[in-house]
């Protein structure tokens, strides 16, 4: 083989290579869009929004208030109160009336009256008229003037002094003295009774 065919081969060989670097080389894709297309971006994401918090105040308990005490004068505020060493006064007809506190004296008067003090301390109780109803748990001096009377303590009485008819009265401890001027009477102690002076018949000591 001669020079210049050596040559033409050689040239071949160069070409064809030349040829396949250009087929393995990538072509870049070009998009064209068409007249009047407006290139828009993807939506923006929504953003997830933040949990709020809500501050409650702190709960308090239910104040529960105590219940009143029936034997206080402020649970009955219809009752009269002597406060402590006072005095008081009740008077009218027919009607019942709760004393309470520390007497110093009690002064009843009237026609059917009826009187709870057996939540009062009562030092000198003074009843004057008919039918009246006292009912007490201890009484230093009793007075009574008047007809039909009723007295009542569960404890003692230190003295007795009635004036009257067909009055009764009973204490739960001793009575120290009775003096009755009347007919009828009834005075009775559980824990005996001490000097007594009557004037009327019919009377009932012991």
């Amino acid at each position: 083989m001669n020079r210049r065919s050596v040559s033409a081969a050689a040239g071949a060989v160069v070409l064809v290579l030349s040829l396949a670097g250009c087929a393995l080389q990538p072509t870049p894709v070009e998009t064209r869009l068409p007249p009047g297309a407006v290139v828009t971006s993807a939506p923006p994401t929504a953003a997830a929004p933040s949990p709020t918090v809500v501050t409650l105040p702190p709960t308090t308990a239910p104040t529960v208030a105590p219940a009143p005490d029936p034997s206080t004068p402020a649970s009955d505020p219809d009752a009269l109160s002597c406060g402590d060493g006072g005095s008081q006064n009740v008077s009218g007809a027919e009607q019942t009336v709760r004393v309470v506190g520390t007497c110093a004296e009690l002064t009843v008067s009237g026609t059917a009256l009826t009187v709870d003090a057996a939540g009062a301390t009562i030092r000198s109780l003074r009843v004057s008229g008919d039918r009246v109803r006292v009912s007490t748990s201890a009484i230093d001096a009793l007075v009574v003037q008047g007809n039909d009377a009723a007295i009542s303590s569960s404890g003692a009485i230190g003295s007795v002094d009635l004036s009257g008819d067909r009055t009764t009265v009973d204490a739960g401890g001793a009575v120290s003295s009775v003096t009755v001027r009347g007919q009828d009477n009834i005075v009775r102690a559980g824990g005996g009774v001490g000097q007594t002076t009557i004037e009327g018949r019919g009377n009932q000591i012991g």
